[in-house]
């Protein structure tokens, strides 16, 4: 757990001095991190399917930053505002929300509990809004430190609210998914469904992909898939856990616990991004 909070605000300093196109896709790669310390530290074996697990995700996210867009920032809460309401992202919210509302009300009580892509689902949708929230109020902050005061504007108020209501309702359902499934199994899953509903989302507001060749459209789709396959491949190697103990469920929860901060941290990185640009 305290590892963890330290790794994260390592991330952090990176989302300072780096792009969040560079910083993003490097995520992955903590996963290869945390396999090869559990070889040499917990003696888990990384069997060969595991070190080409490894491979992919390197090479995926190698791809990725190759080819990713420029970032384009919005200039004001305003703009990023009028970003947020026009027709096909307004669209996609509905969508997310309606999906969302239909797992949680209809699906959850009755396939919750065996089937991993209701919580997940949830998870993700609610987490891809998650982002485009925070990224408002990272500008919003950023504009107000420069002597441009945003609190006055009720687009930031809106923002701030949606952004607490989502990480709310995502760290609940995350923490139900790593409650009910095996670890293996959640987290290459919301890995993939988390990573592409949050790049479609920013792709229908921001326009990420406007100006940009096909080809190097292709290459981000191809680095992304390389990346989901690596992440599964290597998750697919570890051992099944062992049977519940007083030891083994208080790391279960410390496992729990952490995987809600980093989430957590992870939105937060985004408004250190915006404020130190």
């Amino acid at each position: 757990m305290v590892t963890m909070i330290i790794g994260e605000i390592a991330n952090f300093v990176a989302y300072i001095f780096a792009p969040a196109v560079l910083v993003t896709p490097m995520g992955a790669l903590s996963i290869i991190v945390s396999a090869v310390l559990a070889h040499f530290i917990l003696k888990e074996r990384l069997q060969r399917m595991g070190v080409l697990g490894c491979v992919l995700c390197i090479v995926g996210s190698t791809v990725i930053v190759l080819h990713a867009p420029e970032e384009k920032t919005p200039s004001s809460v305003e703009q990023i505002w009028d970003l947020a309401t026009q027709p096909a992202f307004l669209l996609y919210t509905a969508s997310a929300v309606a999906v969302s509302l239909v797992l949680m009300l209809h699906c959850a009580p009755r396939v919750g509990q065996t089937n991993i892509l209701v919580y997940l689902g949830i998870c993700s949708a609610i987490g891809s809004l998650t982002v485009m929230s925070i990224k408002a109020i990272g500008i919003a902050i950023k504009l107000t430190l420069d002597g441009i005061n945003q609190a006055g504007y009720f687009q930031t108020w809106v923002f701030a609210m949606l952004a607490i209501s989502c990480i709310v309702i995502q760290l609940n359902y995350l923490n139900k998914a790593l409650d009910t499934f095996n670890t293996a199994v959640v987290s290459p899953v919301y890995y993939a469904m988390f990573t592409i509903l949050t790049i479609l989302a920013s792709a229908i507001m921001f326009k990420d992909w406007s100006g940009q060749s096909a080809s190097n459209i292709a290459s981000e789709i191809c680095g992304l898939i390389t990346v989901i396959s690596g992440t599964t491949v290597l998750h697919s190697t570890r051992d099944p856990d062992p049977p519940s103990s007083g030891k083994l469920t208080s790391d279960c929860i410390n496992l729990e616990c952490g995987q809600s901060v980093k989430v957590v941290f992870n939105q937060i990185s985004i408004v250190l991004l915006e404020i130190h640009k």
